[in-house]
């Protein structure tokens, strides 16, 4: 008996003292079965920790679309405890929450019996105290977006925090977010006069998802720094969120300077983000390099050249107008920031003077009142003046865009009456117009059930082509219709023919509606342009025989006056009528083909 407590007893506490040990788990039916973790995941507080994992099947079929999660219960049940001002019991989330917090980490298919590693990465809340906490997981299949799947399990593991000090170092650093440049790609490289289209990839090198990012493309007037025209308004790019470890590609198309020399050149990127949703915005620069093919530097002959001295470097950092939409022959106001980019050098006695694009020796843009020239006394270095000025565009212009040109004359400390030119681009649109000819009907009178042929022209009489020009006919009389026109050039015309069916009698004047749409360059449908027609529909009547007084047929060979008569009138009448029908058939088809030989003879012109 006392051998059998001892053993008892012996177990007791053999069982109290591997319990006690941290990050031992021992396997349940349902439970902790699928993950094992070989080593004590650490943290510290503040900074980002990742917990690696063993996923094994041991389920006697495959799995599909396995994933694993944080599971989302323990952060809410201690989110009411704070809530519902209850004692903390201690079952702590340990770590901060975002908008990727609890996504999905795939792990894909797993074979019956087979194992595959994957690891979560978070950030360590900086609230928490020393010690151990309970991370709880989730196991899903069948999961295809960030927050799907079909549970499979419920599990936990042990991790150990500890607080960060300031003796290490590495509080300073963590939690800035690195991005790296052009990863993978070659150098983009364009010739003059070419364009040059290309993408960059920024990469958030971090484990930290970025959020509200802005890119910044660095931009400088003088042409030995940076090599391409400043046309647009604006070279930020936005971004919501950039999450750890995600590339983005950022497009841009640039003009190439025309007095920009060949080689390497240095574009410097400022991008701006915020660490979480709240936080303050944070900025990092990075270099990205660009090559260009134009003239080659000329060779240094020693000689004076006043243009070696320093001056102030002033572009147009944006601009905007009001109406923000510009159409030919209407005036606007245009407001043009214009910014002394250089980063010590002041300019005074500035000059700004606009310069509009001329067409056949006539200015696009217009002024009637005011003036086009502007007079600044100082600007200094990073400083910013906004000049604005009441244009008009020209009536007659074509719908694309057209340059301003703003020249600068100025002082700098050493360089007096310093010019330069700077140039901002503009759209201008023309309003779309057009009419009809006159809408022919044959017949213009029909039975419910029979149709009528309604031609007529669209003449395009804007400056802009109409795209896919549609013609509906609406009415209560017929079947609603719509005929499809094609493309119609500026000054060119297109065929409208078409069959309408009678639905039911006219109950009114037997006007029909005709509605013409049409789309812009955009793919934009413009408002209905609204047509009539007259159209008679009358109710199909049964002719019927002819019935003695009796109520009966005539007999063959009893002829009377009226029944002699109605049988030669009866055939020649639906004689006539055939030939009647067939003559309208035979009109009809030739207009028809007529219409379809000169519609095929637009298109091919368009």
């Amino acid at each position: 008996m006392n051998r059998v407590r001892k053993g008892i007893l012996w177990l007791l506490a053999v069982i109290m003292i591997v319990s006690s040990v941290p990050g031992v788990a021992f396997a349940r039916p349902g439970y902790d079965r699928y993950i094992d973790v070989k080593k004590i995941p650490t943290g510290k507080t503040g900074q980002s920790m990742t917990i690696s994992m063993v996923f094994t099947n041991i389920d006697d079929i495959d799995l599909e679309g396995v994933a694993i999660r944080f599971d989302e219960g323990l952060a809410n049940q201690e989110s009411d405890a704070f809530e519902d001002g209850e004692t903390f019991s201690g079952s702590v989330f340990p770590f901060e929450i975002t908008t990727d917090t609890f996504d999905n980490k795939k792990i894909g298919s797993v074979k019956s019996g087979s194992s595959k590693t994957v690891s979560l990465t978070a950030k360590v809340r900086r609230d928490i105290a020393d010690g151990y906490y309970t991370v709880p997981l989730e196991i899903v299949t069948n999961s295809t977006v960030k927050n799907d799947g079909s549970g499979l399990a419920r599990e936990k593991v042990n991790i150990w925090i500890t607080k960060s000090t300031s003796t290490t170092g590495s509080d300073e650093s963590e939690g800035d977010i690195r991005f790296e440049l052009g990863e993978g790609q070659n150098t983009p490289s364009g010739v003059y006069p070419q364009v040059m289209n290309f993408d960059i990839n920024f990469r958030n090198s971090t484990n930290i998802t970025a959020f509200d990012v802005n890119i910044r493309m660095g931009l400088d007037q003088d042409s030995t720094k940076f090599p391409f025209d400043i046309n647009d308004g604006s070279y930020t790019r936005h971004f919501d969120k950039i999450g750890g470890s995600e590339s983005v590609s950022v497009p841009y198309s640039m003009a190439i300077r025309k007095d920009v020399y060949s080689g390497y050149y240095p574009i410097t990127f400022v991008i701006e983000y915020r660490d979480s949703t709240e936080g303050t915005i944070k900025k990092t620069e990075q270099i990205y390099y660009v090559k260009v093919q134009n003239k080659e530097k000329e060779e240094n002959t020693g000689e004076f050249n006043a243009n070696d001295r320093t001056r102030a470097r002033i572009i147009v950092d944006g601009f905007e107008t009001n109406p923000e939409t510009i159409y030919a022959g209407e005036e606007f106001e245009l407001i043009l920031h214009m910014k002394n980019a250089s980063d010590h050098v002041a300019a005074s006695n500035i000059l700004f003077s606009l310069e509009s694009e001329k067409v056949t020796d006539s200015a696009v843009f217009t002024t009637d009142a005011g003036s086009s020239s502007f007079v600044v006394n100082n600007l200094g270095a990073g400083q910013t003046t906004d000049l604005k000025v009441k244009l008009q565009a020209g009536a007659w212009v074509d719908q694309r865009t057209y340059a301003i040109i703003i020249n600068e004359k100025y002082d700098s400390p050493e360089f007096k009456n310093a010019e330069e030119k700077v140039t901002v681009n503009i759209p201008v649109r023309q309003v779309s117009r057009l009419n009809t000819g006159t809408v022919e009907v044959m017949p213009d009178s029909i039975t419910v059930g029979s149709e009528t042929n309604v031609m007529f022209p669209i003449n395009n009489t804007g400056k802009v082509l109409l795209y896919n020009v549609m013609v509906s006919f609406v009415g209560d009389s017929i079947q609603q219709n719509s005929s499809y026109v094609g493309n119609i050039k500026p000054g060119e015309t297109g065929n409208v023919d078409a069959m309408i069916t009678g639905a039911a009698p006219t109950v009114d004047d037997g006007k029909v509606k005709i509605l013409i749409t049409y789309e812009d360059e955009n793919g934009v449908v413009s408002e209905p342009v609204e047509k009539e027609l007259s159209l008679m529909v009358t109710e199909l009547v049964d002719p019927g025989f002819d019935t003695d007084e009796s109520g009966e047929f005539p007999v063959d060979g009893q002829v009377d006056g009226k029944s002699g008569l109605g049988k030669v009138l009866i055939p020649l009448f639906m004689v006539a009528v055939i030939a009647a029908a067939g003559g309208i058939v035979f009109v009809l088809k030739k207009r028809k083909k007529k219409a379809q030989e000169l519609g095929e003879e637009t298109n091919n012109e368009i």
